[in-house]
């Protein structure tokens, strides 16, 4: 995978400043959003041409009043049960839209696991570890960073488990 390097202008987010700071190699994608696109995640796949597997939306939910970061394919959707299992709770909700954007500093559809303003508890599906690149959001609508997901893990202090449905 190419080096991310210091990304300059207006590619550099919180999110690739972080992994930056981090050392790690990754790289970034942007494409055209469509503001009537119906979903933000496979709106990405789409218009990258990579496959919705691949592709990961980040989701902030509410855990017992604190915040979390979920993280599962686009292809598939998010049981809360099993996140709030992983965490150690018995109920999950999808957190609050302003909520979640204040604690990230990203707005929804360009919340970026990387970089938050406020560090959350990070969750990903165990999907994430059998695939060489997987690609998160960038921290805006439209960009997106692939790296590891090893990487990924490990900067997120996630947890794994199989967290996504698919129907």
């Amino acid at each position: 995978m190419a080096g991310g390097g210091k990304q300059g202008g207006r590619s550099a987010t919180p999110a690739t400043r972080a992994l930056d700071a981090a050392g790690v190699s990754y790289r970034t994608m942007s494409y055209e959003h469509d503001p009537s696109a119906q979903s933000y995640g496979l709106e990405a796949a789409e218009k990258l041409g990579v496959p919705a597997e691949a592709v990961f939306k980040t989701l902030m939910v509410s855990v017992e009043g604190r915040l979390a970061v979920a993280m599962v394919p686009v292809a598939g959707t998010l049981d809360l049960k099993k996140v709030a299992s992983l965490l150690g709770s018995r109920k999950a909700v999808i957190a609050d839209r302003a909520e979640a954007e204040k604690r990230t500093g990203y707005v929804v559809g360009g919340i970026s696991p990387l970089g938050q303003r406020l560090p959350s508890p990070a969750v990903i599906d165990s999907s994430a570890e059998a695939l060489e690149s997987i690609y998160v959001s960038g921290g805006r609508r439209g960009f997106e960073i692939v790296l590891s997901p090893s990487d990924l893990i490990r900067l997120t202090s996630a947890a794994v488990g199989p967290i996504a449905v698919y129907k």
